[in-house]
């Protein structure tokens, strides 16, 4: 296992895409960061849920439905490395990645742009882990159901900028309809960013938004367990 997580981290550090998920959000930061006010509490959160959104719809399909495309899951089938594992490593590593994208827009934020931090570390944590756990989910799913690592981009390229436009992401909730913005929080990303939100206020996030990102996780995850395919 260990072995094989060397090799994985190896090939994802080499992957432009992974590049790409960092520095995107981090260029939205800092391109938009010259209007944070000491007390924003928008800019920093949208930035978070962009960085997510496109390692979980972006990096995790394609990879995934790479590898089943090129057979390289049905030959590790018949190796002591199971698919299973593979599938696990690859699992942590773009967690990894999630993770650093939003410790370096964090950091930034902090020190380069004197943004607002929040205090409520438990619950950041608490919002943080569901938001990604959903926003997999559903990156799993698209890898489930992709004939190939192409299609895989193209379905995740194409649900990522609706679900973006739904969530807040490319226009702020209070300039949208408020029908539109009202259904976008019921949206994975939408919940996570309106959750973040909130934590960046210095409020307790919604219990009915974590319930939508729960809920998501599990139905989602559920149906990509039984959808996915190792071949």
């Amino acid at each position: 296992m260990m072995k094989l997580a060397v090799v994985e981290t190896k090939l994802l550090t080499r992957e432009p895409g992974a590049l790409f998920s960092l520095l995107i959000p981090l260029f939205i930061l800092v391109v938009f960061g010259s209007s944070i006010q000491p007390g924003d509490t928008v800019l920093l959160p949208m930035a978070l849920a962009i960085a997510v959104g496109l390692v979980a719809l972006y990096l995790v399909p394609t990879t995934l439905a790479t590898y089943r495309e090129r057979g390289i899951l049905r030959r590790l089938s018949v190796t002591p490395v199971k698919p299973g594992s593979l599938l696990v490593v690859q699992l942590l590593l773009q967690l990894v990645l999630a993770v650093t994208a939003c410790g370096l827009l964090m950091v930034v934020a902090g020190t380069v742009l004197k943004a607002h931090l929040p205090t409520g570390v438990l619950s950041g944590l608490l919002v943080f882990g569901l938001g990604t756990a959903s926003m997999f989910a559903i990156g799993l799913l698209i890898a489930a159901l992709a004939p190939n690592g192409r299609s895989a981009n193209g379905f995740g390229v194409l649900l990522y900028f609706p679900m973006a436009y739904l969530a807040g992401l490319m226009q702020p909730p209070g300039q949208m309809p408020a029908i539109v913005a009202r259904i976008g929080e019921y949206t994975p990303l939408g919940a996570f960013r309106q959750s973040l939100a909130d934590v960046w206020a210095g409020n307790a996030p919604s219990p009915v938004l974590l319930g939508v990102m729960a809920l998501y996780a599990l139905v989602v995850g559920a149906a990509a367990a039984v959808f996915f395919r190792w071949e």
